[in-house]
């Protein structure tokens, strides 16, 4: 489904990712991991597209996305739910999601009421700004509306950051029943070690820009996680 080759991404003169390989499988769930700094937002942001790949190579689906627009790319089917959210906070939560129709074209204009079932609390918002939602809900709206397009990928930037616990058991939720349905593969950046290695078919370490240490989550030894996720 997702394969990266050798990348390479970085800002400005300075390059933070290097020689990066990755796969993700169709159905399946890849946790990305590694203490803050290491790359993993860049990683995502370098699959996107929204930052240029210096050397390298990322394909999803059999076609190379390496030079394409972050419009091409979730037009071919890959969403992206980024830290932070970036949800539109003058918009509704019901023209949030509209949005989200864009990356699928002949979608129509109609809510998408996938997405709406697994986020149920979401319809009696419609009409409320995205700015007035609580940072639990305005990641469920992130989430839905990334969801709204139908991707055969998702990414996830940390969506449990800094959100209250019953938000959290309810994404927690919707990853466990997508996953469930191996209609689409997940690319996760997850700090929780314990749901990390619960939910995922396969772990991917970073440290300092490089891949260090990936496989089952069974295989992850207490000696990788001392080295390069224990704070």
């Amino acid at each position: 489904m997702l394969s990266i080759d050798r990348l390479e991404v970085g800002y400005g003169e300075s390059a933070v990712l290097r020689d990066v390989s990755l796969e993700v499988r169709a159905g399946q769930v890849v946790c990305l991991m590694g203490r803050n700094g290491v790359g993993k937002t860049t990683l995502m942001r370098g699959i996107m597209g929204l930052l240029r790949a210096r050397s390298g190579s990322v394909r999803f689906a059999g076609r190379d996305l390496t030079g394409a627009s972050p419009e091409k790319r979730a037009r071919s089917g890959i969403g992206y739910v980024p830290q932070g959210r970036d949800i539109f906070p003058q918009l509704t939560v019901e023209e949030n999601l509209l949005l989200g129709l864009e990356a699928a074209a002949g979608r129509g204009s109609k809510l998408p009421e996938a997405a709406l079932a697994l986020f149920p609390a979401l319809r009696d918002m419609l009409q409320r700004k995205g700015g007035d939602l609580s940072g639990g809900q305005q990641q469920q709206l992130a989430i839905a509306r990334a969801l709204a397009a139908g991707p055969k990928l998702l990414l996830l930037d940390e969506p449990m950051e800094g959100i209250q616990p019953s938000v959290v058991m309810e994404i927690e939720r919707v990853i466990e029943t997508l996953k469930a349905s191996r209609e689409m593969a997940i690319l996760l950046v997850e700090q929780s070690l314990t749901f990390a290695t619960r939910i995922a078919d396969y772990y991917c370490v970073l440290d300092k820009g490089a891949v260090v240490a990936e496989g089952s989550p069974a295989n992850l030894t207490e000696e990788q996680v001392k080295r390069h996720l224990v704070v």
